[in-house]
């Protein structure tokens, strides 16, 4: 009995002609991209990370010489100074007003405008021009043209009907800040809701119809069920902007009456202060307070795309 012994077979040879070529065309469809890539980091990033730095450190931009590292001191006095807290409660109230309001506004003109009538498109356009315009322009409109105590519209209408005659500026400062920022934003939470409005499913409506629900059931259990995730998304997208806010603070009120929000007290701390360290600790946490709520914001726009891609 002879035993037979077979060969190992030759490993079969890896192509590889083609991997350089591969790499090259996904280098070269990569690299128009870089210089818009290269443009972002030297723009957002590397500031960052220097206001970052000089966080960490007691620099008064008057004593230049002076200069030494304070670790954490500035981060501390940010959360424990009185102006600094007083500011960051006025953010927190001023961002959850005009974004509720802008929310409830806009819910309201997206449902006018969901309806068919004569002249929408002209409505719509109307009813979006103030999210058009710039926001400097928008706070000096309602500060002159609007809130002037001796030739604005208001007094001029409350003259006419024998009303008072207030300083709106004066006495309700806040509000007046507010209401500038709620007749801006509105638009953008109608867009927003506008957008899930017609996304609905008309064919679930009319069949609640048939079965005899009224339009307020239907807003109530079906539309209003429906808005959820983009009412969300409004929220917190508004949230992000608003809370950054400077334009209508500063050309309004300039800060003052109560109405500066952690984004002017770091303009002040900055400009007038001069606290270099203590103005890039505060304006470090507003940035860490956009991130955590832009964090929610994506979750909320990556959960609609799955809910439309599960409907397709």
């Amino acid at each position: 009995m002879t035993a037979t012994t077979t060969a190992p077979r030759a490993a079969t040879p890896v192509r590889t002609e083609g991997r350089p070529n591969a790499r090259l065309r996904a280098w070269a469809t990569r690299a128009p991209l870089l210089p818009a890539l290269a443009f972002m980091i030297t723009v957002t990033q590397l500031p960052f990370v220097a206001t970052l730095v000089i966080s960490f450190f007691d620099w008064n931009s008057l004593y230049p010489d002076a200069r030494s590292f304070a670790g954490l001191a500035n981060y501390g006095e940010v959360l424990t100074d009185p102006d600094l807290r007083r500011s960051v409660w006025t953010t927190v109230l001023l961002t959850v007003a005009v974004v509720l309001a802008s929310l409830v506004l806009g819910l309201l003109l997206a449902l006018l405008l969901d309806r068919r009538f004569r002249g929408r498109g002209l409505v719509r356009t109307l009813l979006i021009a103030p999210f058009l315009v710039v926001p400097v322009a928008a706070a000096l409109l309602w500060k002159h043209v609007l809130y002037n105590p001796e030739y604005g519209l208001f007094n001029g209408l409350l003259h006419y009907v024998g009303g008072p005659q207030p300083d709106w500026i004066s006495e309700t400062p806040l509000l007046a800040v507010e209401a500038s920022l709620v007749w801006q934003w509105t638009p953008f939470m109608m867009l927003i809701l506008l957008a899930g409005l017609q996304s609905r499913d008309h064919q679930q409506i009319e069949a609640a119809r048939v079965d005899g629900a009224s339009d307020w059931q239907i807003f109530r259990h079906l539309t209003l069920p429906h808005l959820r995730r983009y009412l969300e998304l409004g929220a917190l997208l508004g949230s992000i902007y608003i809370v950054q806010n400077f334009d209508a603070v500063f050309t309004i009120t300039s800060g003052g009456l109560g109405t500066a929000n952690l984004p002017y007290t770091v303009y002040q701390t900055f400009y007038q202060a001069h606290e270099n360290g203590l103005a890039s600790a505060a304006g470090v946490l507003v940035v860490i307070g956009s991130i955590i709520i832009a964090t929610f914001a994506l979750r909320v726009v990556s959960s609609l795309f799955r809910e439309e891609a599960g409907r397709s």
